[in-house]
């Protein structure tokens, strides 16, 4: 059934109508339905549609409606990791060519609507029951293990060789080691007390060398098909009698284009305990050869290669599926079942053998940005698409520090200009607008109230920054984030941050961070001071944020032993916390696998204080705050992030000390 993705959209179940039903399903006259909610899905929802037709009319006697979570802030995180675009647009452009019309694992589609602005979109699919769904910690039964690996030779065989969908952005899914490294170090502290040496081995060389693993594996010689990425029993649907389909595979939300042998290798190295696995292997691979067809695209000793190489896949999803996910009891011996089986599945078919060593070893410095980076870049589509340069400082000496940060958001034809001011005992000096017309050139921004230019005379080495202007002076700090306004006062800053360290080019975002010394002059509010060496650092960033969709807590910190600190705990709701960021000394970069934060705040919203932990080095640091400097970001839509930022003094456990700035992005 050939299916087009439609502009009108079905939002929730009650947008339903008999008349619509009757038409997308092109069968009988509906007359009546009802709904009932099924499954537990946290950023989309399904729902079961049991159907009424006039008498002498025939149809299917139900079917499933599949919508974006009614919670606007799971359906931005559906949004924005693309995964309904890539359900929608598999089952409208992919499965029509899998079933060729016959019955397959694959769900029927009768209609399917997506719009890339808000995120809402529906499926109508055929409904698998009367069925059982698998149990990935119970595993399955031989038999059902046959089946699956049968249905899956079925679906692959129409694309193995065909190389058209290689070409399609919205199938290629990047994980990077950095990535990998980053869960890990989450995976570790969660797990870590349960881990056998063995899975440690595993996971450890995995980690090691993943992106010279993953080069491998896309290699022009290796075969290449479709991907579901999470072929395992808790998605696959396993028909009783009366069931149109033998087996139905849902939540293509991770779809992919990749090495062809993927989900097979996951799903038998998974699916059954150890020692039934190794008894069966064989067998479960001929029934997927055999289901490839009279002429298949491989041969049975290319699935055996394949499988051996992919049985690496269900380790590195077993560590990203764990910190992807809100931590629960049942989650946790899932995963715990997945590591202990997958480890054994690649011991067991020696597949650290093929494994390539890292080709520079696991602790290379990362690919710095290059000069051409600090230029402005070309926008894209997304609507929140935007290009920020920001840079702070601390002048321990005179108890001051500083932010400056433009932010051009071409989308919404605006830009953002802040450049704040702080201390104990001053008040809090603000030029914040975030709706300036947006600048035809970016490195200079004229308003009625103020001027700003930047530049980087000497890429990535110096960076300068003048304003001039009125801003507003806050005695209470806190009265920032309700949007207040404060006491007019006169602004002017000309400072340039000298390179001090490494620039640090971030490998999952295209984002770079320069640890500096800063020197020039402030004059606010009738004061003037002279910045001469002092810590801080400038960061330069572009491509879609949402600060409204979910928190982090995010450090620059500068030792003085020279150690600079960068780190951020990104909490995305509905998924577990992800720590990257990296520790340097005299140019030295090492990036760090784990970041946790534990703040405190006040009751006006302002931050007390806050530990972080960094791995590796077991870095503890205890930060106080000096100098109080938030904002408050509205969306469009009107959403509301709460943005504290200031400036700390820290400690580590091992007794050193210094300074720098923390931010907390805070949804309200």
């Amino acid at each position: 059934m050939q299916t087009r993705i439609d502009k009108t959209v079905i939002a929730r179940p009650t947008d339903l109508s008999a008349e619509w039903l009757t038409a997308v399903l092109r069968a009988g006259t509906v007359t009546a339905f009802d709904c009932e909610p099924i499954g537990t899905g946290q950023m989309s929802e399904c729902y079961r549609v049991v159907l009424s037709y006039a008498p002498g009319a025939a149809g299917p006697e139900s079917v499933v409606l599949k919508v974006a979570s009614s919670d606007p802030t799971s359906r931005q995180t559906g949004l924005t990791f693309g995964v309904y675009e890539r359900e929608v647009r598999f089952y409208t452009e992919i499965a029509p060519r899998l079933t060729d019309g016959k019955i397959g694992p694959v769900a029927p589609c009768y209609h399917a609507g997506f719009q890339p602005e808000t995120g809402i979109f529906d499926l109508v699919l055929g409904d698998a029951a009367p069925a059982v769904v698998g149990d990935e910690i119970r595993g399955a039964t031989v038999e059902q293990a046959m089946l699956a690996v049968s249905q899956l030779g079925r679906l692959h065989a129409p694309l193995l060789g065909d190389s058209a969908p290689a070409g399609a952005d919205w199938l290629n899914v990047p994980v990077t080691g950095a990535l990998i490294r980053g869960l890990y170090g989450g995976f570790v502290v969660h797990y870590g007390d349960t881990m056998t040496v063995e899975q440690r081995t595993v996971c450890e060389r995995l980690v090691a060398g993943f992106d010279d693993y993953v080069a491998a594996e896309m290699a022009g010689d290796r075969p290449m098909g479709l991907v579901h990425g999470d072929y395992r029993l808790d998605n696959l649907l396993f028909g009783q009698p009366g069931a149109d389909r033998p087996v139905t595979v849902v939540d293509w939300q991770t779809v992919s284009w990749g090495p062809a042998l993927t989900d097979l290798a996951y799903f038998v190295g998974c699916a059954l305990p150890a020692p039934v696995r190794r008894e069966f292997h064989d067998a479960l691979l001929r029934a997927y050869h055999d289901a490839l067809g009279p002429e298949p695209a491989l041969s049975l000793d290319e699935v055996r290669a394949g499988v051996r190489r992919r049985s690496l896949y269900g380790v590195m999803m077993t560590i990203v599926s764990s910190m992807l996910v809100v931590r629960t009891e049942r989650g946790d011996e899932m995963f715990l079942t997945m590591l202990d089986r997958h480890c054994a599945h690649v011991l067991d078919t020696d597949a650290l053998a093929v494994l390539p060593e890292p080709a520079a070893g696991p602790t290379a410095e990362p690919v710095p940005p290059g000069p051409a980076d600090e230029a402005a870049h070309t926008p894209g589509e997304e609507p929140l698409w935007n290009e920020s340069w920001y840079s702070d400082f601390v002048d321990p000496g005179q108890q001051v520090g500083g932010w400056v940060r433009l932010g051009l958001i071409p989308n919404h034809g605006t830009a953002w200009l802040q450049a704040l001011f702080c201390g104990p005992g001053l008040p809090t000096i603000a030029v914040s607008d975030f709706e300036v017309p947006l600048p035809n050139d970016p490195w200079t921004l004229v308003t009625e109230d103020f001027e700003f230019s930047h530049a980087a005379p000497t890429p990535l080495r110096e960076y300068t920054v003048a304003v001039r202007g009125r801003g507003q002076a806050y005695e209470d700090p806190a009265t920032l984030l309700h949007g207040a306004s404060g006491r007019p006062v006169d602004v002017t800053m000309d400072l340039e941050w000298r390179t001090d360290g490494t620039p640090y080019q971030y490998p999952v975002t295209p984002r770079y961070e320069i640890p500096c010394t800063v020197s020039g002059t402030v004059s606010v509010d009738g004061h003037s001071y002279v910045i001469d060496g002092v810590p801080g650092q400038r960061d330069h960033s572009w491509g879609v944020r949402d600060w409204w969709n979910m928190e982090w807590v995010w450090s620059a910190l500068h030792l003085t032993d020279g150690t600079h600190l960068h780190g951020v705990e990104v909490r995305v709701p509905g998924l577990g916390p992800i720590g990257i960021g990296y520790l340097q000394n005299n140019g030295a970069v090492q990036e760090l696998a784990a970041v946790t934060a534990r703040e405190s705040f006040a009751e006006n919203g302002l931050p007390l204080s806050t530990e972080l932990r960094l791995q590796p080095g077991d870095v503890v640091v205890d930060a106080r705050v000096v100098g109080h400097a938030p904002v408050r970001l509205v969306s469009w839509e009107g959403r509301i992030s709460e943005f504290p930022r200031a400036w700390v003094t820290v400690t580590t456990a091992d007794g050193r000390h210094g300074v720098g700035w923390l931010e907390w992005n805070r949804n309200r």
